[in-house]
């Protein structure tokens, strides 16, 4: 496999009146042609930063202050924004958390998927609409030439997160960011579009990075599977490794509060305590307060991101398993 994206040290951070925020804190990780990599942690741990950072799209008042991300090899925090434009949409896309509040309340959705292929490509009007009606069929929409006259607020959630990845695919882009793509949608649709993600996968044989909390969808859909705590990669491995051989208790706590059909539980696991602000994170590892295998040295030291198998990296002093 060819290496597609390579991100090395990404630091995001954010400059508010209460202080230095850092959001992204010296992630790295890399993305192979055809692979889907799933970044996984709780709200608030840096997950969608992460990929607003990807395609330089973090405002006021964040920054990127650190890092590379080497796309086809040239770093993209390099370009100026008009290459960027260039970049987003037709050589990398993104599919955002809310569908409803991505699309434009007061453009038909014909308009809004011809127009992002006329803007990346130079075809016709005509030529974008037949383009888009391909698209909707793509995506398991059954009357295309009804939703393009349709307006967002006229579609259910499932059929504006089916807009937006015929969107997002529009110019068979080699990425495709996915940014938690089923959480407001009820279980049969998530069903749905992650069938419809793995399909078009398949077809296209666009890379994916998968943004979300979901354990079950990680199982689902993942290669490699990138677990992040307080803006850190605190685990990073294969999906088969995260789910038989989990390193991190973090990733142990994750992995128990799935709900087990087979067993008998009193009450679902859950870790204790929240996760830090990003003005909160204590001294030693982040995890620390709410981890069960707490010693003096991670209260007091920050662990660093250590190679532990041929592709295994966990950031702990003492890996669960490893001795």
């Amino acid at each position: 496999m060819n290496k597609l994206l390579e991100v090395d040290n990404l630091k995001t951070y954010f400059y508010t009146a209460d202080g230095v925020l850092p959001a992204v804190d010296g992630v790295s990780f890399s993305l192979d042609e055809g692979e889907v990599l799933a970044i996984v942690g709780e709200s608030g741990c840096g997950k969608s930063v992460t990929s607003m950072s990807l395609l330089n799209l973090v405002s006021k008042p964040g920054k990127i202050i650190n890092g590379e991300i080497l796309y086809k090899s040239e770093n993209l925090l390099e370009k100026n924004e008009e290459e960027m434009r260039h970049i987003r949409g037709n050589e990398i896309s993104m599919i955002f958390q809310e569908p409803v509040a991505s699309l434009n309340p007061v453009f038909k959705i014909g308009r809004q998927i011809g127009e992002t292929i006329m803007h990346h490509q130079n075809v016709s009007k005509k030529e974008a609409n037949m383009r888009a009606l391909e698209l909707l069929v793509s995506v398991g929409i059954s009357d295309p030439l009804s939703v393009m006259e349709k307006y967002p607020h006229q579609l259910s959630g499932g059929m504006c997160q089916r807009v937006m990845i015929s969107i997002a695919l529009a110019c068979k882009p080699k990425i495709l960011i996915a940014d938690e793509p089923t959480t407001s949608l009820d279980v049969t649709i998530q069903a749905q579009i992650l069938r419809l993600l793995k399909d078009l996968k398949k077809e296209t044989g666009a890379a994916i990075i998968l943004i979300t909390h979901d354990m079950g969808v990680v199982a689902q859909m993942a290669d490699n599977v990138m677990v992040m705590y307080a803006g850190q990669a605190v685990e990073y491995t294969s999906v088969k490794e995260v789910f038989y051989n989990p390193s991190h208790p973090y990733t142990v706590g994750l992995l128990n509060s799935i709900p087990k059909i087979n067993e008998e539980q009193e009450a679902l696991y859950n870790i204790k305590g929240m996760v830090p602000g990003m003005g909160e994170y204590p001294a030693g590892c982040r995890f620390s307060p709410r981890c069960d295998f707490v010693c003096e040295k991670c209260i007091n030291e920050p662990p660093e991101l250590i190679q532990t198998g041929s592709f295994h990296y966990v950031r702990c002093h003492k890996p669960l398993g490893r001795g």
